[in-house]
């Protein structure tokens, strides 16, 4: 028996050296092993573990005294070897060896993950996987040594864990923490983290540093265009300010021009050009306002004149609607106005590549100008074989050619045809934006790197900026001066005392009908802060797996969870919205809260907490009518507009803000402040879901309007916007950017600045936290780092070209060993799909079927008396899918999905798996799952087959 041990050890021997520590089960090797073997194995254990456990296990098989086996076994398991001791115990490794892809992705990526997360927050997160002993070694690491000590010390033990859920529960604590960098390196599929604070998001709204109400719509189980989801912007090229005379010849010089809007290129705006003119892979790095998309025509025109008729191909991206629409524009303006008419333009965006192949678009059409998720789609549904059927792609804002953005996913399919040798040939890449200032560095070799991966991620060769025609490029931009505006904070505020009471009343509550702090392991969560946010967001995720023995108790504490948390929710909205703006505004956000839920109906839990509000209501209401300017921040706000348009008139301001919440209440503000009313603000938000503050968010139309207003010398003054406006919005009138407790990074920095337009403009931050003030000189600095950096790599080519060609070889290896993973067999069987929120039945999965390979039907009709319908606020087709109506659970009003027509079919329930959690029906087992992709069940196709007649329509 001895023997027959001792052989699995030898046959699983490399298992358990990549696993075990042997200082972790010093007191097994002190009870067989000599005292000088100890410490030898000990000594070994300093330089290499896996060496130290090789050295442990030699000795075991030498051992001949009884009970050591067992001895062993017991050792591991008070080591909190779980998972090793039960492979021992059974004989069976398979769950060691399905953990190993996982182990060699985090080794291939580690050099970069330890750089990107502080080990101190993430290892909170993982109490199940990581014993205090280690937890406390990588805390003391980090305290002597640093963060990235301290990560490679938890990388070190993540490598070498036995629990089987390590890599999940490690995505969970990235997640949690908000080290999205650090997640996509693990995880290409991870969806952008809305808990995101402004000052690490580079341009999406989505990401500002409040979740209120506002949040986008999700796409209500059908699949949508990431630009459908994108907020609107407006292009920072603007038509009547940069037209100019574009190049036709191959050098771009004077002698070749031909007119255009009744000027030339100018002569830096030749520079700019001169490398993609030459057939380079380019990125154009210019200031705001230059003129980078003429130089971007001045090139298509190039381009087009050295190719043989009808053979160039070319695609001009947009990544936001509103940009597209604008570029359009100037695309068939441009080529209208040329002699050789003959030239074939057309636009895509939103659902309009669902419309028609894209293979018949190319065909018949030289230029195409589109958002980049019409091309991952058509990439995706086989309608283009590769890229190369075009030649030339053309990125605005390439800046964003980073993780799962449409435009790094089309570059990785072309980096994929470069890499592997199929000798297809690659259309060219030119890149416009006003910074590559991307990621965090601290020093100029981190931003190089950052820029050379950049280049890499767009095969680029040349960074493109002014060098020899400065002067006259400064002439025509105009660079804001930049002030900071300390601000003191409140010294007290009763408000925020009664908020915080009602919050701790709620969180009490809570506590009587579940142990809510054992459902989280985020600390230090102050009322009114982002973290809090994210504690709420953590609890109500663990609340949709919650299982209890008593299953209607489930459902019960499940839907009070919710109820509670979503309160807690709303109350930390309105502490944030109280300290950036009004007393006032904050009370209308929670009345108009309250208000919907009184109009909803609701339990015996909501009318409790209503309650809580109601009796203080009167109390908050006299609090709110106290003078408007008491908050320090709005009076420095009110003397800086009060200055700025007494020393003149005509100025024009930009504020940005965070959120949407702020903009309306700052536009309230102003139009009730007597000697700010003048202004007539107007507010430029995004598309959003609907609130009882903002309406449903804007249409394309109504911006429009918005900016025609500001634009008129005799309407509005101010423009309040969110970051929707911080990239490309048009106004040259523009003199007076103001950010409003708004930071971002660097290349945010340069494009709201940016929006200053007019000669002598002026850049305001204000705000009562030196944390920001301290940020926003740091990305000035930066700026200056970043500066260096491209002049650095543009006189080092060979250094640079060589950064680059590693980046791509790395980013190749890791695509590979994602694309090389074998995916999960899915497992048939009886599922039970339940609604997340209050744990009711849905359906089973086997009355699921997948349409179009996006969407989710459920052929059960009787799921129609389990739900509830209301028209949908925006009803639209995408490709043969219409959007009917909304469903909700009948007994908790979650959202389920859409109610849709297709192939003639009306009223097909359409369900999107976030809202519900998939329970086993034979082990009883809950998981939620955020994608369909995620699920573990199969699914069958849809087929018309599934339908009887007569089988679907609401029933009364």
């Amino acid at each position: 028996m001895c023997e027959l041990e001792k052989g699995n050890l030898k046959r699983f021997n490399d298992y358990i050296v990549h696993t075990l520590r042997p200082s972790y089960i010093k007191g097994f090797m002190t009870s067989y092993l000599q005292t000088e073997v100890v410490e030898r194995i000990l000594s070994e254990e300093r330089s290499s573990v896996t060496s130290a456990a090789q050295m442990l296990l030699q000795e075991i098989y030498e051992l001949e005294e009884k009970g050591w086996f067992q001895a062993f076994l017991d050792e591991l398991r008070a080591g909190d070897y779980t998972g090793l001791h039960q492979a021992i115990r059974e004989w069976d490794f398979q769950h060691l060896e399905r953990m190993r892809p996982f182990k060699i992705l985090l080794e291939r990526v580690e050099a970069s993950f330890t750089k990107q997360i502080k080990p101190v927050e993430v290892v909170d997160h993982l109490s199940e996987c990581i014993t205090d002993r280690e937890r406390e070694e990588i805390r003391a690491i980090s305290e002597q040594k640093g963060h990235i000590a301290g990560s490679e010390k938890l990388t070190e033990c993540l490598k070498r864990s036995d629990k089987s859920n390590w890599f999940k529960l490690l995505k969970l604590a990235l997640h949690a923490c908000n080290f999205a960098l650090a997640l996509e390196l693990l995880d290409p599929d991870t969806e952008p983290d809305s808990g995101k604070t402004v000052e690490d998001s580079d341009v999406n709204e989505e990401t500002t540093a409040v979740c209120f109400e506002f949040r986008e719509d999700p796409v209500n189980g059908l699949v949508e265009s990431a630009n459908e989801r994108s907020f609107a912007a407006f292009h920072d090229e603007t038509a009547d300010e940069d037209c100019a005379m574009l190049s036709a010849g191959a050098s771009g010089g004077k002698d070749d021009c031909e007119t255009f809007g009744g000027r030339k290129l100018r002569a830096y705006q030749r520079e700019l050009a001169g490398p993609a003119f030459e057939g380079k892979n380019t990125i154009i790095c210019a200031p705001t306002g230059c003129g980078k998309t003429i130089v971007a025509l001045a090139i298509c025109d190039h381009h087009l004149k050295t190719k043989p008729p009808q053979t160039a191909k070319i695609v001009f991206m947009a990544t936001k609607v509103d940009v597209y629409e604008q570029q359009y524009q100037l695309f068939q303006d441009h080529f209208s106005n040329k002699d050789d008419g003959d030239i074939r333009i057309t636009g895509l965006c939103g659902d309009m590549g669902e419309q028609i192949s894209m293979d018949v678009i190319v065909e018949n059409h030289d230029i195409i100008v589109l958002t980049p998720q019409i091309l991952v789609n058509a990439l995706k549904r086989k309608e283009l074989p590769s890229l190369s059927v075009f030649t030339l792609l053309i990125f605005d804002e390439c800046h964003n050619t980073t993780g799962k953005h449409p435009y790094n996913i089309l570059m990785a399919n072309y980096l994929d045809a470069k890499l592997s040798e199929r000798n297809e040939p690659l259309p060219q890449i030119v890149g416009l934006t006003a910074s590559v200032g991307i990621g965090s560095f601290k020093n100029q070799p981190q931003a190089e790197s950052n820029i050379c991966q950049l280049c890499a991620n767009l095969d680029v060769r040349v960074i493109s900026t002014v060098k020899e025609n400065k002067e006259e490029l400064m002439s025509f931009v105009h660079m804001p001066e930049k002030d900071f505006v300390e601000v003191r904070k409140r010294t007290s505020d009763p408000f925020i005392a009664i908020i915080h009471n009602i919050m701790s009343n709620i969180e009490v509550l809570a506590r009587k009908v579940y142990d809510i702090d054992s459902l989280s392991n985020i600390q230090n969560r102050d009322y009114g802060t982002q973290k809090y946010e994210q504690w709420i967001v953590d609890v109500q995720k663990r609340c949709k797996v919650l299982q209890l023995e008593d299953k209607q108790r489930e459902s019960q504490v499940c839907r009070a969870l919710f109820n509670f948390t979503e309160h807690l929710r709303k109350y930390n909205d309105a502490l944030i919205i109280n300290e950036d703006a009004r007393t006032k505004d904050a009370l209308d956000y929670l009345e108009g809260f309250f208000n919907q839920v009184r109009n909803a109906g609701f339990d015996e839990t909501e009318r409790k907490l209503t309650e809580y509000f109601d009796v203080k209501h009167p109390h908050l209401v006299q609090l709110s009518r106290r003078e408007p300017q008491e908050n320090p921040k709005l009076k420095e706000l009110k003397f800086i507009l009060d200055e700025e348009y007494r020393n003149n008139d005509q100025t024009r301001t930009v504020l940005f803000v965070r959120t949407r919440a702020l903009a309306d209440a700052m536009k309230n503000w102003i139009e009730e402040t007597e000697s700010l009313k003048f202004l007539k603000p107007g507010v430029l938000i995004g598309r959003g879901r609907k609130s009882h503050l903002t309406g449903s968010g804007m249409t394309q139309t109504s911006k429009k309007g918005v900016l025609e207003s500001f634009k008129s010398s005799n309407q509005s003054k101010i423009l309040i916007a969110t970051s929707v406006a911080d990239e490309g919005i048009d106004i040259p009138q523009c003199n007076l950017v103001l950010m409003y407790e708004y930071v971002g990074n660097v290349v945010k920095m340069i494009q709201v600045r940016g929006r200053g337009r007019a000669e002598g403009s002026r850049c305001f931050l204000i705000s009562d936290k030196k944390e920001y003030i301290e940020k926003e000189r740091l990305n000035l600095h930066r700026e200056k780092i970043v500066e260096k950096a491209i002049a650095t790599l543009q006189n080092s080519r060979k250094s640079m070209l060589a950064k680059i060609d590693t980046f791509q070889k790395e980013d190749k290896m890791k695509r590979d060993h994602v694309n090389s993973t074998p995916e999960k067999p899915r497992t048939h069987g009886s599922f039970e799909l339940l609604c997340s929120k209050c744990k009711e039945f849905a359906c089973f999965s086997d009355d699921l079927r997948v349409a179009q390979e996006s969407h989710h039907i459920v052929v059960d009709r009787t799921i129609f008396e389990r739900c509830v319908q209301k028209p949908h606020r925006n009803p639209k087709s995408y490709g043969n899918f219409e959007k009917k109506m909304k469903m909700y659970c009948r007994h908790c009003q979650q959202d389920w999905g859409i109610i849709a027509s297709y192939m003639n079919i009306d009223d097909l329930p359409v369900i999107k798996i976030e809202s519900f959690v998939v329970k086993n029906s034979m082990t009883n087992q809950q998981h939620y799952f955020r994608r369909w992709k995620d699920v573990t069940f199969a699914m069958k196709e849809f087929e018309i087959t599934d339908i009887r007649p007569g089988t679907y329509g609401p029933t009364e």
